[in-house]
């Protein structure tokens, strides 16, 4: 969640614990939600945004790349089809296409293509932050996205290799080339004990947790807003 005060309240993806994460942070508004990728643990909480059409009396916006689409469409047939559902209960979304760098609320958004094994899949940038969860290698072009980012939180599975996550070895090498200020691996599996694996990390490296809150600057209208939160 990267909350913009005034601005805008912007959700990453519905993951499958919304309902409980929301409840246990105290998230009151969702103004637009964006799309990583379609599998479900990252998706199968949509259905939480119910109850913000209720609170905000209307649709959410929805991004997403088109791999993503084509998924929710099929697993989530019942919100696209234009069936009338006995007892409703249906979540009203507002689908776009994203095709590149766009703007919510003022806040500026970068879409940052990844592979997540052979699925393309998004990480996103706002201002001097980047979150790249789900995956094992960044392409060429989209380095150039990453130029300047100071806070950075990628994906980081486990030491053995996988065919779909950075290994903590591999993200370490992202870390080197980007040369964020400060980075947080994130998607660790259960192997990686916690306290241990962080203090085998390089110094402005650690483990995310729940429940982590970091002050980043967002690119609002063309000026920095140093006071925005990311959970």
């Amino acid at each position: 969640m990267v909350e913009v005060p005034g601005r805008a309240h912007i959700l990453v993806d519905t993951s499958t614990d919304l309902r409980q994460q929301a409840l246990r942070h105290r998230i009151n508004r969702v103004d637009a939600v964006l799309i990583t990728h379609s599998h479900a643990d990252h998706v199968m909480g949509l259905d939480e945004v119910r109850r913000y059409n209720w609170m905000q009396g209307g649709a959410i916006p929805f991004y997403a790349n088109d791999e993503a689409w084509e998924t929710l469409r099929k697993s989530f047939f019942y919100v696209f089809d234009g069936v009338e559902r006995l007892g409703g209960g249906v979540p009203k979304i507002d689908p776009r296409r994203i095709e590149g760098p766009f703007s919510w609320g003022g806040v500026r958004i970068v879409p940052v293509p990844l592979w997540h094994g052979r699925l393309p899949i998004l990480g996103f940038r706002f201002g001097n932050f980047a979150y790249l969860t789900d995956c094992n290698r960044i392409p060429d072009d989209s380095w150039a996205l990453l130029d300047g980012v100071e806070l950075l939180v990628v994906d980081a599975l486990r030491d053995a290799a996988h065919t779909t996550h950075f290994t903590v070895a591999e993200a370490l090498q992202v870390v080197e080339r980007i040369a964020p200020r400060r980075a947080w691996f994130t998607h660790m599996g259960h192997e990686l004990g916690h306290a241990e694996t962080n203090a085998r990390l390089p110094q402005g490296v650690e483990l995310a947790y729940d429940g982590l809150v970091i002050d980043i600057e967002a690119d609002v209208e063309g000026h920095l807003d140093a006071n925005v939160d990311s959970r």
